[in-house]
């Protein structure tokens, strides 16, 4: 009598069975899979047990696990490990919040020289101190296994972000007043896109700021250009000299895009009543000119208002809250100098660094761009 199978045969669907022959070609996945692919295709296929153990030159009880759990818990169940219990855990929760408590003080508090953790300082010091805290399970805890603990619960001590907090109690006030400022530049703009006709504007506004620290950093060696096939990038000499350093002082005309500026060896009050005298030469004598700046002790000193007496209702300054220098427009058009002109740049004295900026301002001049503020205008209403 032919022998004939007592277990249930599999069945398998085209898709299934295209997905199991695809695994058994396959050169990325696992070896375990791969076997366990081509177990559940032979069966289904009609193949015993005892062939296909000695076909695959394995043992008959894999083969007869893969089965029975295909038949139990289905085909694509049976690739994979079933979860199992582990080791079982030697580490109290409360050894765990221990370790965690820890990494979220500074080790400069616990006597050390320490600004920030590393995981070996943190686990030295867990080693020394659990018994002590009642945690002997932690005696041999490696540091590897530290890391783990800090990246499940969130921890990253030896990570610094940053943050600023607001220290000017009057904010969200002077926040509003800038706002209101770009609002009305805002509804200016759109006025003059669509060619509303209308007397000239009476007011000119400005963001204005500085930006001290320029270096003027010379080459000890001369770059060489980029060839063709031999370095695709500029050869620069490391070594460098220092000229010293130039403070760019400028103001961005918001409804033009205009650029004002000038370049000084300093920024003290004589260099921003400069800049004031030279917005005032750009404007008619009727106009207001309404400035956006920071608190800088230059703007309110007794030398600028000394000026200012001396050109009354001319100058309306407007400004930002303290540490609250990214509501000033002005610094996005640094930024964009930063990251273009000034990026590698190399010069032979001071001199050549402020006719370079010079030159920008023109050449920024000859096609202005506005930059316009969208963030918090549509809470702000202009009667």
């Amino acid at each position: 009598m032919p022998f004939q199978r007592k277990k249930p045969a599999l069945e398998l669907s085209d898709e299934v069975r295209k997905r199991l022959e695809a695994i058994t070609v396959s050169r990325t996945e696992g070896v375990a899979r791969v076997e366990r692919a081509r177990i559940l295709l032979g069966y289904a296929n009609g193949a015993s047990i005892y062939s296909l153990a000695r076909q695959l030159g394995t043992n008959r009880p894999k083969v007869e696990r893969c089965i029975n759990k295909a038949l139990q818990l289905g085909t694509m169940t049976a690739l994979k490990d079933l979860p199992r219990p582990g080791k079982p855990r030697t580490i109290t929760m409360e050894a765990r919040a221990w370790v965690i408590s820890l990494a979220c003080q500074k080790p400069v508090d616990l006597g050390y020289s320490y600004e920030l953790w590393t995981m070996e300082l943190l686990a030295r010091h867990i080693h020394q101190h659990c018994e002590a805290a009642g945690h002997p399970s932690l005696l041999n805890l490696a540091r590897g296994t530290v890391c783990k603990m800090l990246r499940q619960s969130k921890t990253r001590p030896h990570k610094v972000t940053y943050y600023v907090e607001r220290r000017d109690p009057d904010f969200e006030a002077k926040m509003a007043q800038v706002l209101y400022v770009y609002k009305e530049v805002q509804l200016a703009l759109a006025r003059k896109a669509a060619e509303e006709e209308e007397e000239p504007s009476m007011i000119a506004y400005l963001s204005y700021d500085e930006k001290p620290g320029i270096q003027a950093i010379g080459n000890t060696s001369p770059d060489l250009m980029p060839v063709a096939g031999k370095h695709p990038s500029i050869y620069r000499d490391y070594e460098y000299q220092r000229h010293g350093t130039l403070s760019l002082i400028a103001g961005i005309d918001l409804l033009t895009g205009e650029v004002h500026g000038i370049v000084r060896d300093r920024h003290r009050s004589a260099e921003f009543i400069e800049f004031l005298q030279l917005a005032d030469s750009k404007y008619p004598s009727g106009t207001v000119i309404r400035i956006v700046l920071d608190n800088h002790s230059t703007h309110i000193s007794e030398e600028t208002r000394g000026y200012l007496a001396t050109v009354p209702n001319r100058f309306e300054f407007v400004f930002t809250p303290k540490h609250g220098s990214w509501l000033n427009l002005i610094e996005t058009f640094f930024s964009k100098l930063t990251r273009t002109m000034l990026r590698g740049i190399r010069v032979r004295s001071k001199e050549e660094l402020a006719s370079r900026l010079e030159l920008y301002l023109d050449e920024v001049n000859q096609t202005p761009i506005v930059f316009r503020w969208k963030y918090g205008l549509d809470a702000i209403s202009v009667v």
